[in-house]
């Protein structure tokens, strides 16, 4: 707790000061360019990768850069979502991925969750991932999860695409999907061309 708190004293001290007018700016505005949907992994930070400034990227990060497909009810991803696109007319979302991720590894090299049955549910979502990355040339080792890492991101393109509000804007060519998947290694960004059929 400490290293969070003397970093609040930094940020207080050296940067805060050079951005105040940005800040003040943003107490009445907020215009995100975009929705970056990413991995809660420590290592992936949207603004870092992206060098955006606050205030031009909404963020959501979920275990695995998971986006549930729609269904009615209350939930959290789901609504940012909407809020990002319906409310704030965000024109573009990336759905990050990222190597060595943990949901991820466990899927591709079949982990034991039955400690962990919310995390387990929670990785269902990634079936189709899973069906993608079995549909692939057969690889082995480190490569398995590196597949599985770019199916996802391509299903997690698709789920998004069933959401009312993005279809909507997807059809009125007011939104542009994207994936990426950033390796933590190399600082690169490979992007995933697969493309959302719009109705």
């Amino acid at each position: 707790m400490c290293e969070l708190q003397d970093g609040y004293a930094r940020f207080r001290e050296t940067v805060y000061p050079d951005k105040a007018p940005l800040f003040s700016r943003l107490a009445t505005e907020h215009r995100p360019r975009a929705l970056f949907i990413g991995c809660s992994d420590a290592r992936v930070v949207p603004e870092l990768i992206t060098q955006s400034e606050p205030g031009e990227l909404f963020v959501v990060r979920t275990a695995g850069n998971l986006v549930p497909a729609y269904a009615p009810g209350a939930d959290g991803v789901v609504a940012s979502i909407e809020y990002a696109v319906a409310v704030l007319g965000v024109s573009d979302i990336v759905v990050c991925g990222h190597t060595a991720c943990g949901a991820m590894t466990a899927l591709a090299e079949g982990h034991d969750l039955g400690a962990a049955p919310v995390i387990a549910d929670w990785l269902r979502h990634a079936d189709a991932a899973r069906a993608r990355a079995a549909a692939a040339p057969a690889v082995s080792g480190p490569a398995r999860v590196t597949t599985l890492v770019r199916a996802n991101v391509a299903a997690q393109l698709q789920n998004l695409a069933t959401h009312p509000s993005v279809a909507r804007a997807l059809a009125e060519g007011a939104l542009a999907l994207h994936g990426w998947v950033f390796d933590i290694a190399s600082g690169t960004v490979e992007t995933v061309d697969d493309a959302v059929a719009v109705a």
